[in-house]
């Protein structure tokens, strides 16, 4: 068990935890690591070390705390992970979607797309802090309900109530809630959480109510404005009773606006999982009309200029377009893979910015193109004619490069 963990921790890779071992390190070492993890987990004896804190931005000014344990910790959560999920994943809601086997973001998006053309009323939910507030004593009761072995509940336990040392060196210890993003079990715990406080719960309050959950982003629909206002009163009631809070700004009731849904209300958008649903123009035979979908969000938009702007492509020190196109691929392929799923041709202003810093550098790396921004484009175009698929994103004639 704990050689197959640590194969599933070494292929997500990952940095150090608090005593500083990195995956290279680990691996020179392997078998006094893994034996002495294995000893000890073997004969109950294994303490997690504290959890090292990193803050990370988010899109809206605010920090993001994550916890990153120790490679040896990651490991020991992967044993116990791989044992238990299984028969968690036999009870789960199929509208849960978040860090669950053979589910992901775009069947999570699909499904809110359906609802969304069903249903003329969302309630985005944001959960208050979420991974901080929840309850320990009501999380392990929900383990107990699943979970007979004393071993799996003793390190579910100790790994709750690991330390936390932040990035200025003070120990933090927990106060019975709160289970660290980043930990290798705590999506698991997390969604374990939810689904008695908030899936099972609005599963038998009220079946007439669809909705999509991925970890703690929850988008529910109901018919009539009424009846919308009526559930979100009833979630405020119900995350109170568990301990948490909805936030009163980023929690709102929207109307799904389109050509057969014609009322005029002020908020007609929400944004889910990096996308913006919100009224758009689509075609049908041939026809133009009002429709409700969803594409990139600006604020998605937003992190992927401010991503370019930080790889500095005019400054790239590769001799050919070539070479910079070998360092960019990995990374435009993972745009158009996620934000090109519904609505691609919305990445355009994406790629017309990248075409611009590579305008630039071609600026700086030839001096016949240092006078004529004109003549550099037309140098990017006829490259991307004899090199359609050098770029990944040139592959697909859905994006316009050139401005």
């Amino acid at each position: 068990m704990v050689w197959a963990a640590y194969q599933k921790v070494r292929s997500n890779k990952g940095s150090a935890g608090v005593d500083g071992i990195s995956m290279q390190e680990f691996d020179t070492n392997r078998s006094k690591h893994l034996y002495k993890l294995w000893n000890r987990m073997a004969s109950g004896s294994y303490f997690p070390p504290p959890v090292k804190e990193v803050e990370i931005p988010k899109k809206d000014g605010s920090i993001r705390k994550l916890g990153v344990p120790t490679i040896s910790d990651r490991v020991g959560q992967m044993v116990v992970k791989m044992f238990i999920e299984p028969r968690l994943e036999a009870v789960f809601s199929p509208n849960s979607y978040g860090y669950r086997p053979n589910r992901n973001a775009h069947q999570a998006l699909s499904k809110v797309r359906e609802n969304c053309w069903k249903q003329n009323w969302v309630i985005d939910l944001d959960i208050k802090g979420f991974f901080d507030n929840i309850d320990h004593s009501k999380l392990m009761l929900a383990v107990e309900k699943h979970v007979p072995e004393n071993w799996v509940k003793c390190y579910i336990k100790r790994w709750l109530e690991a330390p936390v040392i932040t990035a200025f060196g003070e120990l933090i210890q927990k106060q019975g809630k709160g289970t660290p993003q980043g930990g290798v079990i705590s999506p698991l715990l997390a969604n374990l959480f939810l689904h008695y406080a908030f899936d099972k719960w609005l599963e038998q309050t009220d079946e007439k109510v669809a909705f999509t959950r991925y970890a703690d982003d929850v988008i529910l629909h109901c018919n009539t404005k009424a009846h919308a206002e009526q559930i979100l009163q009833l979630v405020h009631q119900r995350m109170e009773s568990v301990g948490l809070e909805l936030h009163p700004k980023k929690t709102k009731i929207v109307y799904c606006r389109d050509n057969r849904r014609r009322e005029k209300y002020p908020i007609v958008k929400f944004d889910f999982l990096g996308y913006s649903f919100q009224p758009r123009t689509a075609y049908s035979e041939k026809k133009l009309f009002l429709g409700y979908d969803c594409a990139i969000s600006i604020s998605s938009r937003k992190r992927i200029a401010d991503k370019l702007e930080e790889l500095k492509v005019s400054k790239l020190s590769f001799k050919s377009i070539v070479g910079i196109a070998q360092y960019l691929n990995p990374i435009i392929r993972g745009w158009v893979y996620y934000y090109g799923k519904f609505k691609m041709y919305k990445l355009t202003k994406v790629f017309m910015l990248l075409s611009k810093r590579l305008v630039w550098w071609a600026r700086k790396r030839y001096k016949r193109y240092k006078t004529s921004i004109r003549k550099a484009y037309k140098w990017l175009e006829n490259v991307r004619k004899q090199y359609p698929t050098l770029f990944y994103h040139w592959n697909f004639s859905q994006i316009n490069i050139i401005a």
